[in-house]
């Protein structure tokens, strides 16, 4: 991107205040300071696991938006600025098949200058493997299956509610103490594994921040044409897409409106004439 681009976004040359233990501005930095000309801050003085943790050791209160909104205000006010990131993560089953490991993350963005609120999503795949093992050789074996040591380990005797736990398993040799430790707590020998789902433990969901990342300087970067305020972003989508076989209205979207987070102006932009639905979504074609 060019120094000119640069200098027509927003937010070139302000700084930006993200809090994170868990070494996220490698690549948040990496993208918004790139596409925005700002500077991200790292703000590391507040302990985030206090606001809740994947391990379930600290619940997290709030929804995600919440956790993440609050954690951006905290590192807002211990760095003085007006600007300010943060993101939250959230795991669970796919939302198609409801099969296969999910990872959402949210990262917002809030500018007191303005009075705005912007959230970059992504969603996607993600490891969050788990396994009770009865001995070591099932224990080593879960471990290679999960990408250990690249995805970080966090053990515990008996099970996944035990909570007597050891974080931050980064190579074979602690992985192998953890065990004997755990297996030596366990009644029944058996040993709890999962994969640590931190962002710093955890290539997997790092890359979907990145990618959160990208889309959050994608609505940034997008200004209101009435009032120029960035975030101007689709706040609707419109059904009724035609079948491509009986031309009836189906409910896959025909239209997008876009709109300003500070003023009323909106704009609805149709799919081209010549898009159609596959008849295998429509409820005539295929009821």
């Amino acid at each position: 991107m060019s120094s000119s681009e640069i200098s027509l976004t927003s937010y070139a040359g302000q700084q930006v205040a993200l809090l994170t233990q868990h070494g996220k501005e490698q690549v948040v930095s990496s993208v918004m300071n790139d596409a925005l000309g700002c500077k991200v801050e790292h703000v590391s003085d507040y302990d985030t696991d206090l606001l809740g943790t994947f391990a379930r050791d600290i619940p997290r209160a709030g929804t995600q938006i919440e956790a993440a909104r609050r954690k951006a205000r905290i590192g807002m006010e211990i760095a003085g600025l007006s600007l300010g990131l943060a993101s939250e993560g959230s795991f669970g089953p796919d939302p198609f098949a409801g099969i296969f490991p999910w990872n959402v993350e949210f990262l917002i963005f809030i500018d007191d200058l303005r009075g705005i609120e912007v959230v970059g999503v992504t969603q996607g795949k993600a490891n969050n493997a788990h396994h009770l093992a009865e001995n070591w050789a099932a224990a080593e074996m879960f471990a290679r299956e999960a990408g250990f040591p690249t995805h970080h380990l966090i053990l515990r005797p008996e099970g996944e509610g035990d909570p007597r736990i050891r974080k931050g398993i980064t190579n074979w040799p602690e992985l192998e103490i953890a065990y004997v430790w755990a297996a030596r707590q366990s009644a029944s020998g058996r040993v709890f594994l999962e994969v640590d789902l931190r962002a710093h433990a955890n290539p997997t969901r790092m890359d979907n921040i990145r990618l959160a990342a990208e889309d959050l300087v994608k609505k940034l970067r997008s200004q209101c044409p009435a009032c120029g305020t960035p975030g101007f972003w689709v706040v609707e989508r419109v059904e009724g897409l035609p079948c491509g076989d009986c031309g009836a209205p189906t409910r896959e979207v025909r239209a997008e409106i876009h709109g300003c987070l500070k003023c009323e102006h909106r704009i609805i932009r149709e799919r081209p004439l010549n898009h159609y639905a596959d008849p295998g979504r429509c409820d005539y074609c295929n009821p």
